[in-house]
């Protein structure tokens, strides 16, 4: 099973994993940026989201590997790599046990350690999404109102409403499966894992997940990372500030940082 991508542009390949609850979607104006850089842009569902295949496993050991059958099906070697928060866990469970096929790592906002569950009121808020009666976008946004009152994280949660068919709106994610695995989400990266390469650590101003003391801990798994803020931006930085995003990783691409 091959994981569904977006790929976008010719020349060095650039490989993006989105967040949890996210798709490749979310990475489309930012990866067409890219590409206007000279890279070949791989926007990657990962399992169990967007248009990839749904399976009851569930693990960043197990996305990792997903990701090398992509890598050997599309023939990928000496690529960039880019991970936002569960795609940041991915990247460097991927990075730290395939190194020869990393030329640089880039983390978005999420550090090797581990984090407690925290994604309970919205997995339960996407859980009560009854699409017997709901039949529009907007119904569903409503529903999600009732749990979540930021429009920006409904409005992320709503790019994987579907028609499954005619009348008939459904979820791309298996929530089923993310919602009983979300332990697997916290986890930390195993503690022999090192990278020895060019890395890039980018963290929101506004976010807390990436800590100052977190530093340490980077730089045991990761001897060569670099850090940068993204400023005027939470956890969704490169959606809060996209063009100090694109700029800070436009640098490290070109070792400006």
């Amino acid at each position: 099973m091959i994981l569904h991508s977006q790929i976008l542009g010719e020349g060095t390949p650039f490989v993006i994993l989105h967040g949890f609850l996210g798709m490749s979607d979310n990475w489309k104006t930012l990866g067409r940026k890219f590409a206007e850089l000279g890279y070949q842009m791989h926007l990657v569902d990962q399992r169990n989201h967007g248009r990839s295949f749904h399976d009851s496993a569930f693990s960043y050991k197990i996305m990792a590997e997903d990701l090398v059958r992509y890598c050997e099906h599309h023939a990928l070697d000496n690529m960039v790599l880019l991970g936002h928060s569960m795609g940041g866990k991915t990247a460097m469970e991927f990075a730290t046990q395939n190194g020869n096929r990393v030329s640089q790592l880039i983390v978005a906002d999420i550090a090797p350690k581990s984090y407690p569950q925290h994604h309970h009121e919205i997995l339960k808020a996407l859980a009560a999404l009854d699409f017997s009666v709901i039949d529009s976008r907007g119904s569903a946004d409503a529903k999600l109102g009732e749990y979540i009152p930021e429009m920006g994280i409904r409005q992320f949660l709503l790019k994987n409403l579907y028609w499954v068919e005619k009348g008939q709106l459904g979820l791309r994610m298996n929530l089923p499966v993310l919602t009983e695995k979300n332990t697997e989400i916290g986890k930390a990266l195993p503690t022999d894992a090192v990278f020895n390469k060019d890395t890039l650590f980018v963290k929101g101003s506004e976010s807390g997940y990436i800590e100052t003391y977190d530093e340490i801990l980077i730089k045991k798994h990761f001897p060569m990372a670099k850090l940068a803020t993204v400023d005027k931006a939470g956890h969704w930085l490169h959606a809060d500030n996209p063009a100090k995003f694109l700029e800070i990783i436009a640098n490290f691409l070109q070792k400006e940082i």
